[in-house]
């Protein structure tokens, strides 16, 4: 069963920037496509950005224009950079990896935006 390891969140002022890391622990076979979900206190888990395994992406309103994802297949990694952070995306943020036998979540990672 290959695992997700997520890394990279942290604590930073509004308009910040953090780069959150998905690495795979191995080759993610019939993958369609990966995905950053988060989820403040409170909150139930909300999609921010998915990337298909054509290289299509899709972003959430709230931070279209201020976040981007990206993958390096040859390392088996997920990214999101996310540039001007508001106290707004103060989660905690999970990848998962959708395939045809189901999905694969990592662990979360903190993200606290102060203002």
């Amino acid at each position: 069963q290959v695992q997700l390891v997520v890394s990279g969140g942290g604590s930073v002022q509004a308009g910040g920037s953090l780069k959150l890391s998905c690495a795979a622990s191995g080759y993610i076979l019939n993958r369609r496509a990966m995905n950053w979900y988060r989820q403040a206190p409170g909150k139930e888990r909300e999609l921010v950005s998915t990337i298909a395994s054509n290289g299509a992406t899709w972003y959430t309103d709230s931070v279209k224009g201020r976040f981007t994802v990206s993958q390096d297949n040859a390392k088996n990694t997920l990214y999101l950079q996310m540039n001007s952070l508001e106290s707004e995306d103060t989660a905690v943020y999970y990848c998962q990896a959708v395939t045809t036998l189901g999905a694969i979540w990592g662990q979360g990672t903190q993200v606290t935006v102060s203002s």
